[in-house]
């Protein structure tokens, strides 16, 4: 695990804008946060060398490529060993269409997140994906309905 950072209010301010927008130049950068662009440029290769910023990417809007659900699954697995653990995760990194999977804790094992065109799809990835992983026993999906709030931006 990485070591946490120690953040100033430059650092944060960096953050910040580069949060709400990635695709700032360096000078419109730095002017939003009152440093010259020499400097911010230093501050910004700081805060990646860190790995405080870990990368840049496009957001694309799911309902734009076809994407019209999203759900989440709970999965359970028959055998909680090292080595079903690895094997499922490794499927689930070797599958394009799960988006996030999360090991938890509590009763159940996993937390995935996939979105998917209709119903037809949907059905696809429980039968054809979700439940041809490794290990799987059993899967409960939440379907959302509408989304209140989505962010990517940690508060600072």
């Amino acid at each position: 695990m990485a070591a946490e950072v120690k953040l100033d209010a430059i650092d944060r301010a960096i953050l910040n804008e580069l949060q709400r927008d990635g695709r700032l130049s360096n000078v419109e950068l730095a002017q939003r946060v009152h440093l010259s662009p020499s400097a911010c440029l230093r501050r910004v290769k700081q805060l990646e060398e860190s790995g405080v910023i870990a990368q840049y990417v496009a957001l694309v809007n799911p309902k734009a490529v076809g994407k019209q659900g999203s759900s989440y699954t709970i999965i359970n697995l028959e055998r909680v060993s090292p080595a079903a653990l690895a094997a499922f995760e490794q499927a689930v990194q070797d599958s394009p269409d799960i988006l996030d999977c999360f090991y938890v804790a509590g009763t159940n094992d996993y937390l995935i997140r996939f979105a998917y065109r209709d119903s037809e799809d949907l059905e696809r990835m429980h039968t054809a994906v979700l439940m041809h992983l490794p290990e799987v026993a059993r899967s409960n999906s939440m379907l959302v309905l509408r989304t209140i709030k989505k962010t990517t931006a940690f508060e600072l």
